[in-house]
């Protein structure tokens, strides 16, 4: 049955390979549409090239650190180079999404001149290649090595009953999480630092102190803003759902054997991923709209497409599970438990950041008050939107851990439970095929946007595609609740992990409260996650200001751009962009790996485990607060643009701008990149551990 998998990632990249020629088949539009499109097609090639050539010294730096340990007996040798491969692919996924983005944009404002739904399949199809792309070429990757590692341990006699084998395969499968991590926070951070500074730049000079409109060709900063949307939001979370991906599948199998459920066990998480490929494509086919759609039967129709292919998910996971563990049906109500999370967090995110319920138009009717009002309100919404996610996240917790682990005996009863919090984290993802396709469309549908103002389409056109844009705050708000979530039961699941390989490495851990070391690690922990928002939310402010001094002096200096008669400098500012990017990206990916080791090396491994717990706590609860009041913030700012509380320009919308000027950074880098954060540092942990333990001061 494991042949499935790899027939899954094939079935997967060649669905996406056929959307992409559809796509290339459509028309780009005129000649002003396709030199705009190609502006932002080289800004972000400039981008990615930059940002890839400083990760891979990185790389290569790590690659030979872990190659020197598995030389000293810390790790097996396989494990360089599966970090290698991880953060390959990670890279590849957000680089194809990336790359079909910046084709797609002016397609989908040539298809909105004919109708809002040839826009919407236009974009969509842009964002299921992404979300195809991921899970083809991560249950590809985890294909590879599973068979490689199979055939190695089998054949070299090392162990030889069945269970020890696959317990040092799936071992060694879980470092090559650690190579998606770390790209997936370079990508992450430094596409957030990106877009954002651009956007705020763009927005602070353009919209409030001069007053000319939101993608309007005579800014400077606008093709940087719209090259953002793709790097940060397309490559950035694409390589960031490909390592939740791949993560919550691997720990799931470390878990397996540890619960007592042996090779069945490991083989369920990767039969849930091939059937929920299968549903993703099938989701998609039922997405679609009629014209003149207000925002709820927009998203009405993506939600159709999403609650299919969770039904059949839902179906299929019942009779793999049947089949595989029929003595355990618990773990069946595991995986439901974690799409049913899925699903509420989604909701509550929705209601938390569209502009169709009551929290996003109080932020709205605040503005009659002033910026202050503005910013008080998006702060209390954030906090108040914290509640459901997380109430969400403990009873999928408590579900799916005393679910998975009745009818166990009782020397696996924990690690049991453990096993169905992993699997409750992999049904959460099986269709991430669909679910990342409606997070990723939205910054083709802003790009869209942006090129019908530039190239001054018909103003029905720019009607069309600001619906599709307004779906998309929503629906990417939807997705980083959903990408948090995941995050949350994924980074549960690492931390057993790290355990469990505690032990194995001969090392019984009592944890206690009443330790130091874990209330230290506690502490430390919690604190991370709001240094590390402090370092990103910094990096955006210093590259914004940047931009602001230089939008301001083309203004001042090129004689003709405020009446139209001179072009303005535009690559200046996307050059500004990625040099602060990839400058400002370092030392928070850098935190991220060393303050698990730093923390094991000075007070052992029990400080290490409440490192990661109070980081995960804490992170949590900060990245859905950011992340929603962020949402909340941009879509109040648009439901003022649609005509409420004076309209465009007026002083309302000058208020909700600058609301929407902080909850920018919230939303698309500090937000977002924390679910990274608290995985990364669980597998820095993983990898780690027999140095750690070797090296501790504390034994």
């Amino acid at each position: 049955m494991l042949v499935l998998a790899p027939i899954s990632s094939v079935i997967a990249l060649l669905f996406a390979t056929y959307l992409i020629y559809r796509i290339m088949k459509t028309s780009p539009g005129d000649e002003s549409m396709v030199k705009i499109q190609r502006a932002i097609q080289e800004g972000a090639a400039s981008y990615i090239k930059r940002q890839y050539s400083v990760i891979s010294i990185f790389f290569a730096i790590i690659f030979v650190l872990l190659f020197f340990l598995s030389k000293q007996g810390y790790l097996p040798i396989f494990v360089p180079f599966a970090f290698l491969t991880g953060g390959f692919f990670s890279g590849l996924a957000g680089f194809i999404g990336m790359k079909v983005a910046t084709q797609a944009n002016a397609r989908t404002t040539n298809a909105a001149k004919t109708s809002l739904n040839k826009g919407l399949k236009v974009a969509f199809s842009s964002g299921t290649v992404m979300g195809l792309t991921v899970v083809g070429l991560g249950l590809l990757d985890l294909s590879i090595w599973y068979y490689v590692l199979d055939y190695y341990y089998t054949h070299i006699n090392i162990v030889a009953d069945q269970g020890t084998r696959i317990q040092y395969i799936t071992s060694t499968m879980l470092t090559f999480e650690m190579g998606a991590s770390l790209m997936a926070l370079f990508a992450r951070v430094g596409g957030g630092i990106y877009t954002k500074a651009a956007d705020v730049g763009a927005d602070l000079v353009g919209k409030v102190e001069i007053g000319i409109p939101e993608d309007d060709p005579r800014n400077p900063a606008v093709i940087a803003d719209n090259v953002g949307d793709n790097v940060g939001d397309v490559a950035g979370m694409g390589a960031d759902l490909y390592e939740s991906y791949v993560g919550s599948i691997v720990a799931t199998m470390v878990l397996a054997v540890a619960g007592g459920f042996g090779v069945n066990g490991v083989m369920v998480p990767l039969l849930m991923a091939s059937v929920g490929v299968i549903a993703s494509i099938i989701g998609t086919f039922f997405v679609k709209t009629k014209e003149k759609a207000e925002q709820g039967e927009l998203l009405l129709a993506l939600r159709r497409g999403i609650f299919l292919s969770a039904a059949l998910v839902a179906v299929f996971s019942f009779f793999i599970i049947k089949n595989l563990l029929p003595s355990h049906i618990g773990v069946y109500w595991a995986v439901i438990s974690g799409l049913l999370a899925g699903l509420i967090i989604g909701l509550s995110t929705e209601f938390f950041t569209s502009d169709r319920y009551a929290p996003t138009r109080s932020i709205a009717a605040s503005s009659l008050s002033g910026g202050g009002p503005v910013i008080i309100t998006g702060l209390s919404v954030g906090m108040f939107s914290t509640a459901i996610p997380v109430l969400t996240i403990g009873a999928a917790i408590m579900a799916s851990y005393y679910l998975a682990g009745s009818n166990v005996a009782a020397a696996f009863k924990f690690n049991a439970g453990l096993y169905g919090v992993g699997v409750a984290a992999v049904g959460m993802l099986s269709t991430l095929g669909i679910t990342l396709a409606t997070d990723a469309y939205g910054p083709v549908a802003d790009n869209a946007g942006g090129i019908a103002e530039m190239s001054h389409q018909d103003p029905k056109v720019r009607e069309r595609t600001d619906a599709l844009d307004s779906l998309g705050n929503t629906t990417a708000a939807t997705g980083k609740g959903f990408a948090i979530g995941s995050a949350a039961l994924t980074a549960l699941a690492l931390i057993a992990a790290f355990k469990d390989e505690i032990h194995l490495l001969g090392k019984e851990v009592t944890l206690s409260l009443l330790d130091p070391r874990v209330i230290v690690g506690l502490f430390v922990g919690a604190m991370l996650p709001f240094f590390f928002g402090s370092l990103t939310m910094k990096a955006v402010s210093r590259a914004a200001q940047s931009i602001v001094e230089e939008v301001r002096r083309q203004f001042k200096e090129i004689k003709g751009l405020m009446e139209g008669k001179a072009e303005a400098d535009y690559g200046r500012c996307v050059s500004i962009c990625t040099i602060a990017a990839q400058k400002e990206m370092i030392l928070p990916s850098l935190l991220a790996v060393a303050s698990p080791i730093l923390m094991g090396l000075l007070l052992g491994v029990e400080a290490v485990i409440g490192l990661l717990a109070g980081a995960l706590a804490s992170g949590f609860v900060l990245a859905i607060f950011m992340a929603n009041s962020g949402g909340a913030w941009d879509n109040a700012k648009k439901y003022v643009e649609k005509g409420a509380y004076g309209g465009k320009g007026s002083a309302s919308h000058k208020a909700l701008v600058v609301g929407d000027t902080v909850g920018d950074p919230f939303k698309d880098t500090s937000g977002p990149s924390l679910n990274i954060l608290i995985k990364l540092m669980s597998m820095v942990s993983v990898v780690f551990a027999s140095f750690i333990l070797a090296h501790s001061l504390m034994k």
